[in-house]
């Protein structure tokens, strides 16, 4: 977990950092059948991998204590950005740009990929520029207002509500930094 793109094991099993062995083992066993390769419906390699290998570090317990070393750190640093940044934070008119410019990128993929409409939030953090403590505030906001929801994948996509918001306020979006692009 050298940088922010380095993989959060704990988000990708979607445990708890404090999870114990056996609730790792039966979250891994129900993401493994339910990405495996060979499942019709739901199967994804890609997936999968990424499963198998948080499982690997996460169940072992010499891996995991090395990883929970990194991951503290990563933490702390993460965190003091946010501290850091909380004056800047706190001005509500960047809260309603990051907001919008969420919104943006998921009306965007779902114009673009309606099969595939949703994003990762880790994906969302890559693309906007901002670390996931940034952005928690903003998700919980846009889903208790019903703009967006998450998937059975636990992806983020925009809802009939968020449309008609993001095109009634396409005009305040001009003086929003551009989006980075996806990797």
């Amino acid at each position: 977990m050298a940088d922010d793109r380095a993989v959060d094991y704990y988000e990708v099993l979607q445990v708890n950092s404090n999870a114990e062995q056996e609730t790792i083992q039966r979250v891994f066993r129900l993401l493994a059948q339910r990405f495996h390769p060979d499942n019709k419906e739901t199967g994804d390699d890609g997936r999968f991998r990424e499963i198998q290998e948080a499982y690997s570090v996460l169940s072992d317990p010499e891996k995991r204590a090395r990883f929970d070393i990194n991951y503290e750190q990563h933490r702390r640093n993460r965190w003091r950005l946010v501290s850091t940044g909380a004056q800047a934070e706190s001005n509500f008119e960047m809260e309603q740009m990051i907001r919008l410019t969420l919104l943006e990128a998921l009306y965007t993929k779902r114009r673009m990929d309606p099969q595939s409409a949703s994003i990762y939030s880790t994906e969302l953090e890559t693309m906007l520029g901002r670390p996931r403590e940034h952005l928690e505030f903003t998700i919980w906001y846009l889903a208790s207002m019903k703009m967006i929801t998450r998937d059975d994948q636990s992806k983020i996509q925009i809802t009939a509500e968020g449309v008609d918001y993001i095109e009634a306020n396409h005009n305040r979006r001009s003086s929003t930094p551009k989006l980075r692009a996806a990797r």
